[in-house]
């Protein structure tokens, strides 16, 4: 990713996030919920789910490890912005939707939006209720699915050389 760049960048990782917490209102999740979720937005056809909204590259399991730091980034800047509010939880950290937020989304109407707002519905009834637990071992079977689809494959051994 260059410098600049609108994809991946602080406003489109925030505005992903921002779609999944107005979708699951009023719900909130900690940050690991939020890569999760922005990971599975973006790769949603590979779930069942509508179609993904970027390609499939074969090694984007990888996209895990840089994607936190991304992912905090876009939810520092729409909280900035009175869109994402930080509560502190038992559980810890949590991130929630503020009042403001519905209406801004509701103004965006770019087809990447519309798109964005589609998956995040998604998202919110087939994995926003599930325990941590339970996402976790999702991730895993879906990491471990993605990984075993990209494996190199032996070739046959001949007799001679």
């Amino acid at each position: 990713m260059s410098k600049g760049s609108p994809f991946n960048s602080p406003l489109e990782t925030g505005l992903r996030a921002l779609a999944i917490l107005v979708s699951s209102y009023p719900s909130s999740f900690d940050l690991q919920r939020l890569v999760d979720f922005d990971y599975i937005v973006v790769h949603s056809g590979d779930l069942g789910g509508p179609t993904s909204m970027h390609a499939p590259l074969p090694q984007r399991a990888s996209e895990l490890v840089v994607r936190r730091e991304i992912v905090d980034a876009g939810l520092t800047l729409m909280m900035s912005r009175g869109l994402v509010a930080r509560l502190a939880t038992a559980d810890g950290i949590q991130f929630i939707a503020t009042d403001r937020a519905s209406s801004f989304l509701g103004a965006l109407s770019s087809s990447y939006t519309l798109q964005l707002k589609d998956r995040a519905e998604w998202i919110a009834s087939n994995f926003a209720h599930l325990g941590h637990e339970q996402m976790r071992g999702a991730m895993r079977d879906i990491l471990k699915e993605w990984s075993i689809q990209f494996q190199p494959t032996e070739r046959p051994r001949g007799g001679s050389a």
